[in-house]
């Protein structure tokens, strides 16, 4: 937190230091700068601890802690200059001190950031956060098989002492009779050693045997956990949510609520908008380049899948000799002789997918979702993908988690297509504002540097 904010005030009055040394060849208004790079620093800070961003989980997770501080940073800037504009005391600062103070403070926190989670990995494999004494009474085995003891010294707790018991003495109506001289040298060891946890390991079946452990640990004032069996851990891996008086686990989320679908829609209109006003020159010269070098009409219109499986026509720059829409659909591979010239370059650019902005403007079709696939293809992975179907619990998109991790283009082998399904999965059950904004600002920079589709 400290190193955010020395960081931004840092990158603040550097920026204006710069410019006026540069420009003016004296350094001007210096305290206003730094007044305001203070004021950047408190609000950058306090916007990133209420969304839980200094948290262990959030700044080891590299990519949330990026999208986290390129969103807030970008945000709080906006909404600055937008108070700055409205009190008229924009003119105060310069243009160019300002932009450069966005983009250096940022590329500044987002290594800071790398940095951070990178050390922090470190400390947590070696067990250096590990400061909170505990011990465990597990079933006899399950601690050399369970990941929860690796687990629990990266998170904070330092297991001291082991108990474990055998399955046989577990289900006996007697087991505090056969276990109570080692539990009694338990409760002397975490009374002398002040131990602050007790952990329980095994299996949630063992309902008398939790019940008759947990009554003897009493006389000890420490908190008491039962860590899930390998059968309960793979669905609280889930999201809980409240029913009433009872808790569940979100195994499957529901499509977007009517407020997610709005947000999306009015990123997918506005975003849409902007793009085609921005890029209406080279569509244009795209449709006469296209209409030039080979015969055949500018736009290729095939049926794809949408939300809740709906069929719809997708709209994209003419790029092969074929118009292929039925019940054979063959990928386009590298080298394909049935793309143009002029469709090559279209295709490894990715210019031949902006038509599909109308589709987006129709509402068939979002900035960001699941790739859609030819009718043909959707029926085929439907039948040999578990799961598949589920990618049309949101509307499809021109680009998605799935393309900006690597898996575009032609899928040869199943298995690539299964990766692509899962990350589709993925963002389906992850959805959020943040992660669109964050996928649209990848596929950008990977357009320019790694064009990869043929």
């Amino acid at each position: 937190m400290l190193t955010d904010a020395a960081l931004v005030i840092i990158a603040g009055i550097g920026c204006a230091v710069v410019y006026h040394l540069h420009v003016h060849a004296e350094v001007a208004k210096i305290n206003q700068y730094a007044a305001g790079s203070l004021l950047v620093a408190l609000n950058f800070v306090l916007l990133t601890t209420v969304q839980h961003g200094y948290r262990i989980k959030t700044i080891t997770n590299l990519l949330r802690s990026f999208r986290l501080t390129v969103s807030t940073w970008t945000g709080l800037f906006g909404a600055l200059l937008a108070i700055a504009f409205t009190m008229k005391v924009s003119e105060e600062f310069s243009r160019a001190t300002t932009i450069s103070f966005y983009l250096l403070g940022l590329a500044m926190l987002l290594a800071w950031k790398t940095v951070a989670a990178r050390a922090i990995a470190r400390g947590l494999r070696s067990g250096a956060f590990a400061n909170s004494p505990a011990v465990m009474i597990a079933e006899f085995g399950l601690p050399a098989s369970s990941n929860a003891i690796q687990d629990l010294a990266q998170h904070g707790y330092r297991l001291r002492r082991i108990m474990e018991i055998r399955s046989n003495e577990l289900a006996s109506p007697l087991l505090l009779s056969a276990i109570a001289p080692r539990l009694d040298e338990l409760v002397g060891f975490a009374r002398e050693n002040r131990i602050e946890h007790v952990f329980l390991l095994m299996s949630w079946n063992r309902q008398h045997a939790i019940d008759s452990i947990l009554d003897a640990l009493k006389i000890l004032p420490v908190p008491v956990h039962l860590v899930p069996d390998a059968h309960a851990a793979r669905f609280l891996r889930h999201p809980l949510q409240s029913t009433g008086n009872t808790w569940t686990a979100e195994l499957r989320r529901a499509p977007l609520s009517w407020k997610e679908r709005t947000v999306k829609r009015t990123l997918d209109l506005l975003g849409a908008g902007l793009a085609l006003i921005v890029f209406t020159p080279v569509m244009l010269m795209t449709a006469l380049l296209i209409k030039l070098t080979s015969r055949g009409p500018v736009f290729f219109r095939q049926t794809r899948n949408g939300f809740n499986g709906r069929a719809f026509k997708i709209i994209k720059f003419r790029t092969m000799r074929v118009l292929e829409d039925g019940p054979t659909v063959r990928q386009a591979e590298k080298d394909d002789p049935r793309v143009t010239r002029i469709g090559r370059w279209l295709r490894k650019t990715s210019i031949d997918e902006l038509p599909q902005l109308f589709n987006v403007l129709n509402g068939d079709m979002s900035l960001v979702g699941p790739r859609p696939h030819a009718t043909a293809h959707n029926t085929k992975y439907e039948q040999i993908i578990g799961n598949y179907a589920f990618r049309h619990h949101v509307k499809p998109g021109i680009t998605g988690w799935a393309q900006v991790n690597g898996y575009r283009g032609e899928t040869r082998a199943i298995e690539l297509m299964e990766k692509r399904v899962e990350h589709d999965l993925w963002y389906v059950n992850n959805w959020s504002l943040r992660l669109d904004v964050w996928i649209l600002a990848r596929t950008a920079i990977l357009t320019l540097f790694k064009p990869s589709a043929y």
